[in-house]
């Protein structure tokens, strides 16, 4: 017997059907599988943007952008997805992807001048950069879940409050993860400064470094994260999506100001454009594991698959609830000195956001 649900997802099938142009329709073969449909209802919308645009389209001319992004990172693989599957394309806009390996400071400033249009990042590198200033602005966040802390099985660290005293490796000082499990020490009691010692040592190097006791705990983040835990049987302490963490997002998209002033059409259209691939890597891990894995070193496509579903790609949140996120975060980088303590989060979180999707193109 048919529901009343899948009646209303059929008559929206149908009706997805009709709004495809008559010269643009599809063979048979290829026409949409409503049992697909009734088990994934976003891909309707799917079905009405590949036949009519991407609903954030840009009006008028297509426009050219550069979005700087770090290749190499799964956290990115948006990026990439947009290019290859077409969600730049269907929202009116030509996207050169420029892979960007310079520093936090590097990469705002290039966005801020110009040489790029927007890119990608993380909240707890991007904010006190923001904080002095740069002309760009967050306008979504992409997913969270890929910072990681381990030790090694049976070592006795199996929380955060058992890093009291002991050597923790990372890759850099300014390491959003270190600043996020500095966080979580600090709201544990602990002071991150006096607490930990932490050694510096390169991402492919932290494993190394964990067997021969040069430190006791290692953090860092995916894809490498997830390739030394499988390949040297970590214990995995916590992630970013631990705890009060859960809903928290953690990479970012940044846009530059003269954009937003010029043109926020465009600015709206990449934004969307990239959180409609976001929900289709949500739904489609497999998939953009398989685009994404000629940038991995190191691991196949059924582990960049896991990692994907573990991360939050379906929750990118913005609007109120992105702005709330970064005036958290704000004042908790207070808790380990990286923001000024008189800085007023919520009055840097409202200058530093800019909510263009709630605006219809002009």
């Amino acid at each position: 017997m048919t529901t009343p649900d899948r009646r209303a997802l059929l008559r929206a099938a149908g009706a997805a059907a009709l709004a495809i142009p008559a010269g643009a329709m599809a063979p048979r073969a290829a026409a949409p599988d409503l049992d697909a449909i009734l088990r994934d209802p976003s891909s309707i919308c799917r079905i009405g943007a590949t036949a009519g645009g991407g609903a954030y389209a840009a009006p008028g001319p297509r426009r050219k952008l550069k979005l700087s992004f770090n290749a190499n990172s799964i956290c990115t693989v948006g990026a990439i997805v947009a290019v290859q599957r077409g969600f730049f394309a269907r929202n009116n806009l030509d996207v050169e992807l420029v892979n960007f390996g310079g520093s936090t400071d590097q990469l705002l400033e290039a966005i801020a001048t110009g040489k790029s249009d927007a890119g990608i990042g993380m909240a707890l590198r991007w904010l006190k950069p923001l904080e002095q200033g740069f002309d760009v602005r967050i306008s979504t966040a992409i997913h969270g879940g890929c910072m990681r802390l381990f030790s090694q099985k049976g070592s006795g660290i199996n929380t955060v409050a058992d890093l009291r005293g002991k050597v923790l490796g990372v890759t850099d000082m300014g390491a959003p993860d270190k600043n996020f499990f500095g966080i979580v020490a600090a709201k544990l009691g602990l002071d991150p400064d006096k607490d930990i010692t932490y050694r510096v040592f390169p991402g492919d190097l932290l494993g190394e470094a964990l067997k021969r006791g040069d430190v006791q705990a290692i953090t860092l983040g995916d894809p490498l994260a997830w390739i030394l835990r499988e390949r040297d049987d970590l214990h995995e302490i916590a992630n970013n999506l631990s705890g009060e963490y859960a809903d928290r997002a953690c990479c970012i998209l940044g846009i530059r100001g003269s954009l937003l002033r010029e043109d926020r059409a465009a600015a709206r259209a990449v934004t969307g454009a990239l959180l409609e691939t976001q929900d289709w890597v949500h739904a489609n891990p497999d998939e953009a594991a398989a685009i994404f894995l000629t940038n991995a070193r190191g691991t196949n496509a059924a582990q960049l698959a896991a990692m994907l579903r573990s991360h939050t790609h379906g929750d990118h949140p913005h609007g109120p609830v992105l702005s709330n996120q970064l005036a958290a975060y704000i004042e908790e980088l207070k808790l380990v000195k990286v923001i000024r303590p008189n800085t007023n989060a919520q009055r840097l979180a409202a200058r530093i956001y800019a909510d263009v999707l709630s605006e219809a193109p002009a």
